[in-house]
């Protein structure tokens, strides 16, 4: 995943923290259940972020509303891919909703379902 430096670097705004916090939030509904290391992944990426309740509490809010947001950064958008894949591992089985909300996103970017799969399995190996 990107070191510390690149992650701070590549959400440098608030919007671009809280876009991609919606983003992993989104798949970690699409089972339509947020396990313990789901919530503690969530968290924790919350806290990197310096992202207060008072932050997210408009997503949790609108979660039927919401849909990914896009970055326009290539690594951004890679570095994202990779926090959504981990997001979907948290829990230890890859849910067909996570995977599909991967797929688009993949998508979206530009990325093949063969390296959405590729990435599903080396960051699954750690």
């Amino acid at each position: 995943m990107a070191t510390q430096t690149s992650f701070d670097e590549l959400l440098n705004t608030k919007q671009k923290k809280l876009s991609f916090f919606q983003n992993l939030i989104l798949v970690a509904i699409a089972d339509n259940y947020l396990d313990q290391q789901e919530s503690d992944f969530l968290v924790n990426i919350g806290r990197r972020l310096n992202l207060t309740e008072e932050d997210t509490a408009p997503i949790a809010d609108n979660l039927s509303l919401l849909s990914f947001i896009i970055p326009e950064d290539g690594l951004q958008k890679t570095m994202e891919l990779q926090s959504l894949v981990m997001m979907v591992l948290q829990d230890g089985v890859v849910d067909k909703n996570e995977y599909n909300l991967c797929l688009e996103y993949a998508r979206r970017i530009g990325y093949s379902q063969d390296m959405l799969d590729e990435f599903i399995q080396e960051l699954g190996k750690s």
